[in-house]
């Protein structure tokens, strides 16, 4: 590579240039560990997404009558089309499983923090377009679970006080869910993933205006190292293991990842006995379900979303060592929490009866206990360790 950065020709080329210092060149921590993998396939994931989404765009077909049968001709007549097919849908699993993991790190190491809290903002607003693109593409089969699954969750805007009906009747185009829903939902799922794109290099833009955090916590200014050859050779690494993992779920086990419903034509006279989500909504689903008010429900979900946005205030303000890497309490609560989240996914595909209902009240008040306590204990943790510190020096 430095020979070519050498040569007359590359010297010249300002995009060269501006391309090599922006992804080889750039100066990261020399302590990275693997964690700091899933950033780049995050890229990777969404990527693939949008190559194989606009490949099922040429066939499939935005009709109410004819949109489980363009899925059906995609698998069974264009050639690999079936596989572009799975590629897409199990695509949207691993790349949730990818993003969910980038967010711990960045609880872990605490990446949220002073001077990165528009870094992190940018990357709430990426998750959170995110789950709507992916809430898209889950109604565009017009399978049986995918519609209904839609007409609930969609039906829960009419909670929004004086304009919540006029924005439920516009979304839908009718009363119900129908040809004019699938068009609009069509359109959307079709732009939102290249508006999180263009989000994705803004991330990455503040990425590399204040520098990438370390396991550590601690501002390196002298040891660093650039990302070629190390860190690429690092995250090819972790893209293999990745791809591995994908191939296994297109390969073996393509439908496992689905609800068996949703290979059932959508029938708007017969509802599932129990209607679930995919299972990366499952958590939020959980959320909502734990309480009967349907305006409370969606006023709480919202209210995880703002919790998120405020993770550097709640964590960060007066903490002045970022990393968990040096509180033991505060890392114990994160995996508290990532317990917490798990129970959640599971009881959102839980019936809505007792003692799933009771268990679900009650681990959503943890999930939202939890950010306060992690907050408050992680002071307190600074505080100790700054102390003995002084003490020991």
């Amino acid at each position: 590579m430095s020979y070519f950065v050498r040569s007359r020709f590359f010297r010249k080329s300002i995009i060269f240039t501006k391309f090599y210092n922006f992804w080889l060149n750039y100066s990261s921590p020399v302590n990275f560990n693997y964690w700091w993998n899933f950033g780049s396939m995050a890229l990777i994931c969404l990527i693939l997404q949008i190559v194989t989404g606009i490949f099922l765009a040429m066939h499939y077909k935005s009709d109410f009558l004819l949109a489980f049968v363009s899925i059906e001709y995609i698998s069974r007549e264009i050639k690999y089309g079936w596989l572009i097919h799975y590629m897409h849908s199990n695509g949207a699993s691993i790349f949730f499983i990818v993003v969910y993991l980038h967010m711990l790190k960045a609880l872990m190491y605490g990446s949220f923090s002073h001077p990165r809290q528009l870094l992190w903002s940018t990357g709430v607003l990426i998750f959170l377009i995110m789950i709507i693109t992916a809430f898209l593409g889950y109604v565009l089969p017009w399978g049986q679970m995918s519609f209904w699954a839609a007409t609930v969750i969609t039906s829960l805007i009419s909670a929004i006080p004086l304009i919540g009906n006029d924005i439920l009747l516009w979304l839908w185009g009718g009363f119900s869910m129908n040809d004019a829903t699938l068009n609009r939902f069509f359109s959307l799922h079709f732009f939102l993933p290249f508006l999180l794109f263009a989000l994705s290099m803004i991330h990455l833009i503040l990425l590399h205006e204040f520098g990438s955090n370390s396991p550590t916590g601690i501002a390196f200014r002298l040891d660093t190292a650039a990302m070629s050859p190390l860190y690429i050779v690092k995250d090819f690494f972790g893209m293999n293991i990745l791809f591995i993992f994908f191939c296994y779920l297109i390969f073996s086990v393509p439908n496992a990842l689905g609800h068996p419903d949703n290979y059932i034509v959508s029938n708007p006279v017969v509802t599932p006995t129990h209607i679930v989500p995919e299972w990366y909504f499952l958590p939020l689903y959980a959320i909502l379900r734990s309480v009967t008010n349907k305006l409370l429900g969606v006023l709480i979900v919202a209210l995880a979303f703002l919790f998120l946005f405020c993770l550097p205030l709640i964590f960060g303000l007066f903490n002045l060592i970022r990393s968990f890497y040096f509180k033991p309490f505060t890392k114990f609560l994160i995996g508290i929490f990532v317990v917490n989240c798990l129970f959640l996914g599971w009881l959102g595909g839980m019936p809505v009866i007792e003692p799933f209902f009771s268990m679900g009240q009650f681990v959503t008040f943890m999930f939202f206990a939890i950010f306060l306590f992690v907050g408050l204990f992680g002071f307190f943790e600074q505080l100790i360790f700054t102390s003995y510190s002084s003490f020991r020096y």
